[in-house]
């Protein structure tokens, strides 16, 4: 056989060997993940980890979109209106799922049971409440109480109003009997800095936020809402210990796909999740961050969504609180 007749019968082999890559993938076409919140983040680190393992198995090339705005909120519209043929992914913290539905009813623009296919959680953490120089000398919960009554109240930073810190605050000042006041910042990293410069005396973050402060002895972690303690900080007792259970909960960061998307594509995205969360790289990523790599099927995740949705509807009630935005 001549070069020229060789080079002809190879050209259609040639041609085809990218569409018979990409038939290995569900996706044939660039797929994205899409985040509600600025690049370096932990959610965008999330996601970043999890492009790189979903790579060439469920699609050629998966990306993370930042979509910034509205507390993560643009993000979920995008997707919600985005195509159900796996190109589309999003991921989000639970309160995005199971609280601003009972804080904006009508005015969110999205429904997180009508518009999304619950696929899976990739990772859960809990919170832990912390004090700084503006509470001196307390060393544990009881000192803490003690000292907002001397003050008439505690005022106590969260990362932005209407989050799970915001409303363990809640649920703690009903618990002990005290008022906290709730000081909204724009992030864990100011609430922070002010704590330890002593401009407010008390924090409730997310653990993997305060676990370095507390080791450097900047802060004073004083509980976490996690139900046994933290093998990196074996000195600090859970809420449940102290006498709080109701206080004992995590957030997780959840993947899902755009509603009425092929439940087979559903079922192959959670295999390929149940792949990436137990690969050793990930769970080392995120454990030194504090958090936990995890998984369900998607069947149960849905079902957890449904039960935390209604856990947080009576506590935002009996809040009183509004978003004004």
């Amino acid at each position: 056989m001549n070069a020229t007749r060789r080079g002809l019968l190879a050209a259609p082999l040639a041609l085809a060997m990218p569409r018979l890559a990409r038939a290995n993938t569900p996706v044939d076409r660039v797929a994205r993940i899409i985040v509600g919140f600025p690049a370096g983040g932990t959610v965008d680190i999330t996601a970043r980890l999890l492009a790189e393992r979903l790579r060439g198995v469920w699609a050629p090339q998966v990306i993370v979109d930042n979509r910034v705005g509205a507390a993560g909120r643009l993000a979920l519209e995008e997707a919600a209106r985005s195509a159900p043929d796996g190109t589309t992914m999003v991921i989000t913290p639970a309160s995005m799922m199971v609280i601003n539905p009972h804080l904006y009813g009508n005015r969110l623009r999205y429904d997180p049971v009508a518009d999304f296919a619950p696929v899976s959680p990739v990772t859960t953490y809990p919170f832990g409440l912390a004090t700084g120089p503006g509470a001196s000398g307390v060393t544990d919960l009881a000192g803490l109480v003690a000292f907002a009554k001397s003050k008439g109240g505690l005022n106590y930073a969260s990362p932005a109003a209407g989050s799970m810190p915001h409303f363990a605050g809640v649920m703690l000042s009903r618990a002990v009997g005290v008022e906290f006041v709730h000081v909204p910042y724009r992030g864990a990293a100011p609430a922070i800095t002010d704590a330890i410069a002593g401009q407010i005396p008390a924090t409730i973050n997310v653990i993997g936020d305060l676990t370095e402060h507390h080791q450097r002895g900047l802060l004073k972690i004083l509980a976490t809402t996690s139900p046994t303690r933290l093998a990196r900080l074996p000195d600090v007792p859970t809420f449940t210990e102290l006498g709080f259970p109701t206080l004992t909960f995590d957030e997780w960061f959840g993947i899902f796909l755009p509603a009425r998307t092929p439940q087979t594509m559903v079922s192959q995205l959670n295999m390929q999740i149940a792949q990436a969360v137990n690969e050793p790289g990930y769970r080392e990523n995120m454990e030194k961050r504090e958090l936990q790599p995890y998984h369900m099927l998607a069947a149960d995740f849905a079902a957890r969504m449904n039960a935390e949705t209604g856990v947080w509807g009576p506590v935002v009630q009996q809040s009183g609180f509004r978003p004004e935005e």
